[in-house]
C-alpha cells in the first residue's frame, strides 16, 4: 500500500502581512473594545460582603469597649456582624433605640439569638441597636449601636466635576489593603480604582 505523506503548513503562520499590521498595530476601535469589554467584566463581579466579629478577638463578652469598636469600621448593607460567646453564658438582643438606653428587654425586641456564634446580616440602610439580656450585662456595657450605610457602589466614586472629560486627571494612586477583622475583605475600593485608570487610559488612547 502506497502512503503519501504531506506536510501541512500551521495555520498560525499563515497570516498575512495586513493581517500582521493589524495585529501589531491595532486599531483605537479595537483598542476601545478590549478595554470596555475589560471594564464590563470587573463592573459585573458583586461587592464581596464583610463579615464583622464584635469586639474582635474579645468576641461578645462582658468587660470591652464596644463603643470603641462600632467606631472602628463602616458597616454597609450586605455586611454581617458575628457574635462570638459561650452558649449559655451571654445572648444577643436586636432591640429599639429605647430598649438598648434602658436595658430593658420586657418589650422592644425584635430578634433573640443565643448559639454561641450567631450571625446577624445587615440588610437596611438603618441604625441597629443590640444587647445581652444576661442579668447586668447590658447594664454592665454589653450593647452597642452602629448606623448601616448603602451597600458599596459599584462603579467609580460619583464625585467627579468633571462633565465632558476635557482636561482629564489621572486617576488616584491605589487605595491601601483594606483591614478587615477576620471578615472576607473588601476589593470594591481596589476595583473602583481600577475601573477608574482603566476608564481613563480608554479616553486617552482614543484622543
Amino acid at each position: 500500500m502506497l502512503i503519501s505523506l504531506h506536510h501541512h503548513t500551521p495555520l498560525n503562520f499563515i497570516v498575512s502581512p495586513l493581517s500582521q499590521a493589524s495585529f501589531l498595530y491595532p486599531s483605537k476601535s479595537m483598542i476601545s473594545y478590549l478595554l470596555i469589554s475589560i471594564l464590563a467584566l470587573f463592573s459585573s463581579y458583586h461587592v464581596i460582603a464583610i463579615d464583622y466579629i464584635v469586639g474582635d478577638e474579645d468576641g461578645w463578652a462582658t468587660g470591652v469597649n464596644y463603643l470603641l469598636w462600632s467606631e472602628k469600621y463602616n458597616f454597609t448593607v450586605g455586611d454581617s456582624l458575628v457574635f462570638n460567646y459561650v452558649k449559655g453564658q451571654h445572648d444577643v438582643r436586636r432591640v429599639t433605640e429605647d430598649t438598648y438606653r434602658s436595658c430593658d428587654a420586657r418589650s422592644g425586641v425584635f430578634d433573640v439569638y443565643s448559639s454561641g456564634r450567631d450571625r446577624v446580616n445587615l440588610t437596611a440602610e438603618m441604625s441597629y441597636w443590640f444587647i445581652c439580656d444576661v442579668k447586668g450585662h447590658c447594664l454592665g456595657g454589653m450593647k452597642f449601636g452602629i448606623s448601616v450605610g448603602a451597600a458599596r457602589a459599584e462603579g467609580g466614586s460619583g464625585n467627579s466635576s468633571n462633565t465632558n472629560g476635557a482636561g482629564l486627571s489621572p486617576p488616584p494612586p491605589p487605595p491601601p489593603l483594606p483591614q478587615g477583622n477576620g471578615g472576607a475583605g473588601d476589593g470594591t475600593a481596589w476595583r473602583r480604582w481600577l475601573v477608574s485608570a482603566l476608564t481613563f487610559w480608554v479616553i486617552q488612547l482614543l484622543r
